[in-house]
């Protein structure tokens, strides 16, 4: 009886360190070359004025799509901002090189304000990231790399070094800035180069707007009325600014989602108690792709955003005064259902297809 049940213990110890050893190793020495880099950079409307951007365009979108980024080679920059979704992501939370889920909602990634013009490269700072510790892109881009739960590459060194190996980065890195090897300036450089490429000014919303009123591209008259609600009825536009092109937000608010906040948000970088549960006030467009929605992805659809700030604003302590009765209690815009279709059609003039669908914006990685 006491060998049988050696054994079984035994048996089972074995079992369990297979286990181990499996889970540990799940996400470790991801194969690279399961796909392959297209060897042919497009034309990014550079080539021929400025071959030099126009490969320091193709270098950075490289980069954002190459898992190689991360510590086993499973998550790239793209796995959390998706094209197809605005270059967010379309589950509440990403998950990163173990699996594991990232802290909040991954935040869309266009019309961040950086611009480049020829071979100069200029950023207009705003707060980046949903709590705004960031102001910068370029030092934006190291972040995600390094974080122990996205991509997990905390050393650059390290990580510089892997990248050198790769056979495709020699020639890349030659043709965008006339050295041998990738270092973390060009690596930052060259991503702020790509995202500056993400923008959104072929929504019809952008164009309806542009040539000096001259409506070529038209609301319908259910979004005009949207329109009409968002900025005047309802006075969305109180916090919300929709505007043509980059729409550089430096606002954040605390908007009442629970009585108390588990997650103090921009507090977190400021120190201040009256920024407790802020976040920043994001960008519009596309907002009809990047479901779900707020910080933690908590609401599935546009409709379930509208009904909160409709009848279910909490009574949190530092809720913003913009969204306070003058007693300081919370309002309740009592949104009608006809309102909220016509404010929703008027969001979805937002959409830019051809950002979603631009194929100089989507992987240059092929499948073999």
């Amino acid at each position: 009886m006491k060998t049988y049940f050696t054994n079984k213990i035994l048996v089972f110890s074995l079992i369990a360190g297979f286990i181990t050893i499996i889970s540990c190793n799940k996400f470790e020495n991801s194969k690279i070359a399961e796909t392959y880099l297209d060897p042919n950079e497009p034309d990014y409307g550079f080539k021929s004025t400025s071959p030099e951007w126009n490969a320091k365009i193709h270098l950075g979108r490289v980069l954002f799509y190459d898992k190689a980024l991360s510590v086993n080679n499973s998550i790239s920059c793209a796995s959390c901002h998706r094209q197809e979704v605005a270059f967010a992501d379309n589950v509440a939370q990403s998950r990163g090189f173990e699996n594991k889920l990232t802290g909040r909602n991954s935040i869309a990634i266009q019309n961040l304000g950086a611009n480049s013009i020829m071979n100069i490269g200029f950023e207009i700072n705003t707060p980046l990231f949903w709590d705004g510790r960031e102001r910068n892109i370029t030092s934006l881009i190291s972040k995600p790399i390094a974080n122990h739960i996205e991509m997990g590459m905390d050393n650059p060194e390290a990580l510089i070094a892997k990248l050198n190996q790769l056979p495709y980065y020699k020639s890349l890195v030659q043709n965008a800035y006339q050295v041998d090897k990738l270092d973390m300036t060009i690596l930052a450089n060259a991503m702020v180069q790509f995202i500056s490429q993400i923008t959104t000014q072929n929504a019809r919303f952008d164009q309806s707007k542009m040539f000096n009123g001259t409506q070529l591209h038209p609301l319908s008259a259910l979004e005009q009325q949207g329109e009409q609600l968002f900025n005047t009825t309802y006075n969305c536009a109180r916090c919300h600014h929709p505007n043509v092109g980059p729409y550089m937000s430096e606002d954040f608010a605390n908007i009442g989602l629970d009585l108390n906040n588990n997650d103090k948000g921009r507090m977190n970088v400021s120190n201040s108690s009256a920024d407790e549960g802020k976040f920043k006030v994001p960008d519009l467009h596309n907002v009809a792709l990047t479901a779900p929605y707020m910080h933690d992805g908590r609401f599935k659809t546009l409709e379930d955003v509208i009904e909160h700030y409709s009848n279910n604003i909490k009574a949190n302590s530092h809720l913003d005064n913009r969204l306070q009765n003058p007693d300081g209690t919370p309002i309740s815009l009592n949104i009608s259902e006809s309102d909220k279709k016509a404010i929703i059609a008027f969001l979805g003039s937002m959409t830019d297809y051809k950002t979603i669908t631009n194929p100089n914006l989507s992987s240059p990685f092929k499948s073999r």
